[in-house]
């Protein structure tokens, strides 16, 4: 527990959320947001328990992955769906220190997970593709648990400098965070301490992370892309598309607003609660519609394992 100048310790912080629109307004915006996470729960723990429930899934890499992943969002949207959904009925109650704390790591963890979950599926669909003869060989369902895990276990590692680092810093006696979740960015806003230091760190971290899995997604799909219009044009190249279009969308909704919210610096005040209602709100909804709209295989493992249909 820091103090701020030496003096009362700080025991809770007050979460602004949406403070400046009006109480129908919030209403309004609690009743959507509670739709949409009621619906990227069940949507999510769909595809969960259709991987669990259908033995064909069950070998395969890429619904290993995609199970694992709707688990994830379902975790991710957790982590802040609720506080935030509560300080739009009940504005001005704090949030203790531990428990803003938590969520910032957890938040980042599940996040840092996220973009390497997202460059395994590249990986996944590079090897399916492009190594079709040695793919049950590179990818096999042990080996796919093994990188899960490992994505796991790297992220709960890389952020925990950060957490850290700003829980040592003093912050001001207001310990208001303009925001409506434990975010750096308010969080070092709102702190009487010198913060270059700590923020070009989490910075460089957040930055790692980022653009190397950016990187290892797009080097992954140029090469699937290549080996893709080598193949005669017809039934085989439309099907090899079609196996990577859904994973696009999600990468290019995610990687985009999380861009814009941590990189381009005027992504701030309220249009930075925008951009992250984006990426911590928008991509958990729409991955199960993304995934079993395009996907036979998976609309027919929701059928038999949902619906008792064959």
């Amino acid at each position: 527990m820091n103090s701020a100048n030496g003096s009362t310790p700080v025991t809770q912080f007050l979460l602004l959320s949406f403070h400046s629109l009006g109480q129908q307004t919030r209403e309004l915006l609690f009743a959507l947001l509670s739709l949409a996470y009621a619906a990227t729960v069940v949507g999510n723990f769909c595809i969960v328990w259709a991987v669990l429930r259908d033995p064909r899934l069950q070998r395969l890499p890429m619904y290993i992955l995609l199970g694992n992943f709707s688990w994830l969002e379902i975790c991710y949207v957790t982590i802040t769906a609720p506080r935030m959904l509560y300080d739009l009925l009940s504005p001005g109650l704090p949030i203790s220190f531990h428990a803003c704390f938590l969520q910032f790591y957890f938040f980042f963890v599940t996040g840092g997970t996220e973009n390497l979950l997202l460059a395994a599926m590249a990986l996944d669909r590079y090897l399916a593709i492009c190594q079709p003869l040695r793919y049950p060989v590179l990818m096999s369902p042990q080996l796919c648990w093994t990188m899960v895990a490992l994505c796991w276990l790297a992220s709960f590692l890389w952020y925990i400098a950060p957490i850290v680092i700003i829980s040592q810093l003093s912050f001001c006696s207001t310990y208001t965070l303009d925001h409506f979740l434990c975010d750096p960015g308010p969080l070092l806003a709102a702190s009487c301490s010198p913060v270059h230091w700590a923020d070009q760190i989490c910075s460089i971290m957040g930055s790692l992370m980022l653009f190397t899995t950016i990187f290892f997604i797009l080097a992954s799909y140029g090469l699937v892309v290549r080996a893709v219009l080598r193949l005669p044009a017809g039934a085989g190249r439309h099907k090899a598309f079609s196996t990577c279009t859904s994973h696009l969308v999600i990468v290019s909704l995610f990687y985009g607003s999380l861009t814009v919210n941590y990189v381009i610096p005027t992504a701030s005040g309220g249009s930075g609660k925008v951009v992250t209602l984006c990426y911590t709100m928008a991509t958990p909804l729409l991955n199960p519609l993304i995934y079993s709209l395009r996907n036979k295989e998976m609309k027919g493992a929701l059928r038999r394992t949902l619906l008792g249909k064959r």
